[in-house]
């Protein structure tokens, strides 16, 4: 199968260690692209969650594919977001490709970009931190839950459906929230002269242009592969939003060289392995 080329692809919000995290398609995904770089904004590992009990070898393999990239010298830059908070301790981290960071600013073609994953904009998680873990042990509960019903939905012919979408399509305090936190972020990057800002953590995916009184920044966010399934390329000057179709990826030859292929990360290379690699880079 030949891999697509991709200048950038940015991923946020996996949750690996949850129930909701569909690392099936992501790794799917990871396989189908050739990237210059990644960028991962935040919520990666979900450590909030994180239990010995639940962490399925599909989630181990996104770990490695990802560190393959590093080896390979893809620039891979984890950047921290609120579920894996407690890697911000460690921010400026550098190994290798391997780059740990709590924000980043990069020019594409003359313009200036801002990542960052966007808890900071939350004010739940500001203040009331206990509250944001306990809404995101309710939100895990929902998404299982979801995940049932729309397997016996799927045994019936019935289209699936999402039960956190439609909470939030009822809510107008969720509406309103998604657009305070478009807003907040359009505006600070305007005032720091940016032409683009990419975010996560409102499993949102969306990119508009988004214009103050003070001048016009253009929104990005990756969305989440929880439900969206989704993540932001940027390719020839242009970014879009990549949205995994199953149809996409039904095909012999496609699913042959996704799961079988060469790049069989459980049997040709281990953390250690990859470990050492790059320590040895690094000397």
């Amino acid at each position: 199968m030949e891999k697509r080329e991709v200048e950038i692809a940015v991923i946020s919000d996996v949750h690996l260690g949850t129930y909701g995290c569909h690392a099936k398609e992501l790794l799917k995904y990871l396989k189908s692209i050739k990237p210059k770089m990644i960028i991962l904004n935040g919520d990666i590992i979900d450590i909030w969650q994180f239990s010995k009990r639940y962490w399925p070898e599909t989630h181990m393999k996104i770990i490695r594919k990802l560190m393959k990239f590093v080896v390979e010298g893809v620039p891979v830059y984890y950047l921290t977001g609120n579920h894996d908070e407690l890697l911000r301790k460690f921010a400026d981290m550098h190994m290798g490709a391997f780059h740990l960071q709590n924000k980043l600013v990069l020019e594409l073609d003359g313009k200036k970009a801002w990542f960052f994953h966007g808890d900071i904009f939350d004010v739940t998680m500001q203040h009331s931190k206990w509250l944001a873990k306990l809404g995101a042990v309710g939100y895990d509960t929902l998404i299982l839950i979801n995940s049932m019903v729309n397997w016996c939905l799927a045994l019936f012919g019935k289209e699936k459906m999402s039960f956190s979408q439609k909470v939030k399509a009822k809510f107008k305090d969720a509406v309103k929230f998604i657009n305070s936190f478009e807003q907040t972020a359009a505006d600070l990057a305007i005032e720091k002269s940016y032409e683009y800002v990419v975010c996560g953590h409102i499993h949102q995916p969306e990119m508009r242009k988004i214009s103050t009184e003070n001048g016009s920044v253009m929104y990005l966010n990756s969305g989440d592969w929880v439900e969206s399934l989704t993540a932001l390329e940027y390719n020839h000057n242009e970014w879009r939003i990549f949205k995994y179709e199953a149809k996409d990826f039904e095909k012999d030859e496609v699913e042959q060289g996704i799961l079988s292929d060469s790049e069989d990360l459980h049997s040709k290379l281990d953390i250690h392995t990859l470990l050492q690699k790059i320590k040895l880079e690094m000397v």
